[in-house]
């Protein structure tokens, strides 16, 4: 699936994944209760993991890492080059010799329950608090982790870091959220998300969500209003500096992204964040944090004065923003780990026990 723009981190970057030891799972969450009283009697959340758990003389877990995916990713994005090769490495940030690395794909994502199982528009409406829920009982209950010692995530992840940190202060040492705001989202960030909805909804063939065949014209409206928000001027100008070439990459990018997309998870994909609003409650994370945007993100623009008033209402809170170059990747920088890996370090540093 074409992630929120994980997806669109990869904006440059076509290069495959290398082989890393990996491990792969299921966690079946029974009976879960969905925040608007709806019910599923199984919700299945896959995962995947690197390194291994390592437990402290007490026989806890004391090494468990998540990174949480945008939306419309997998966890499986974040094995990708940009991403792996400067994090998971001998002596990097995230060695995987010294850190169990879990990533798991969201209710509506990768392999886990979604409408396109077979439910379509009948799955429950799912929203930011029931993606919480079902990754805090598949690490408690299915993976055994009763504390983290780093949770972050990019974009959609980085909102549930900001959610992580106000339902359960105390479950991880630090918090990493990458690119993304810690207020209701409105404005254009709700816009350009309805637009997506829109254009998919208002396409005939989606039918209710009943269509035979995937409804193209809705799809591809919501593609292209994708590749916008997810763009970086200064390094589309660099690479594509001709007509014939921006045309023909937008042209085939937008192509390729439609590829894999089924109408209604993307749906309720963008919908679930519908209530995500944060700001009132910033003052119930005390878990240290280390806050990264960046400066040429169309989502999240670096001329909003919310992170100058944020971090002054949370206890132990630092932000960055990246300056934009022709370098960056607008929203999607935030799966280029080698502009802020030197962030990661320093909170891992200064939360070690």
């Amino acid at each position: 699936m074409f992630a929120l723009l994980a997806a669109l981190a990869a904006l440059a970057a076509a290069a495959p994944p290398k082989t890393l030891p990996t491990n792969e799972g299921d966690v079946v969450l029974r009976n879960f209760s969905f925040a608007d009283g709806e019910s599923l009697p199984e919700l299945k959340i896959h995962y995947t993991t690197l390194g291994a758990p390592h437990r402290n003389a007490a026989g806890e877990i004391d090494n468990a890492v998540m990174v949480l995916h945008g939306t419309g990713g997998t966890g499986q994005q974040f094995l990708r080059p940009q991403f792996a090769d400067e994090l998971y490495g001998a002596g990097e940030p995230l060695d995987i010799r010294k850190y169990w690395i879990i990533l798991p794909d969201n209710i509506g994502h990768g392999k886990s329950s979604k409408p396109s199982d077979g439910l379509r528009m009948k799955f429950p409406k799912y929203d930011y608090v029931d993606m919480i829920e079902a990754q805090h009982r598949m690490l408690t209950e299915g993976l055994g982790v009763k504390h983290m010692r780093l949770i972050m995530g990019t974009s959609m992840g980085c909102m549930h870091s900001f959610m992580w940190g106000e339902m359960y202060p105390d479950f991880a040492s630090a918090l990493m959220p990458l690119a993304c705001e810690p207020i209701e989202i409105a404005g254009l960030n709700r816009m350009w998300r309805q637009l997506v909805i829109d254009g998919i909804e208002k396409d005939p063939a989606w039918n209710g969500g009943n269509y035979v065949k995937q409804p193209q014209q809705g799809l591809r409206t919501a593609e292209s209003i994708l590749f916008i928000a997810g763009g970086a001027p200064l390094n589309l100008q660099k690479a594509y500096p001709t007509r014939a070439a921006a045309q023909a990459y937008v042209e085939q990018r937008v192509e390729n992204g439609m590829t894999d997309l089924d109408a209604n998870d993307m749906i309720y994909q963008f919908d679930s964040s519908r209530n995500y609003n944060p700001w009132p409650n910033l003052e119930k994370i005390t878990a240290p944090m280390m806050w990264v945007n960046s400066a040429d993100d169309f989502i999240n623009p670096r001329n909003l004065d919310v992170p100058q008033k944020a971090v002054k209402r949370m206890k132990n809170a630092q932000f960055r923003l990246i300056p934009e170059s022709a370098g960056t990747h607008g929203h999607g920088t935030h799966t280029w780990a080698k502009f802020w890996k030197a962030d990661l370090s320093a909170l891992l540093a200064r939360t070690a026990k």
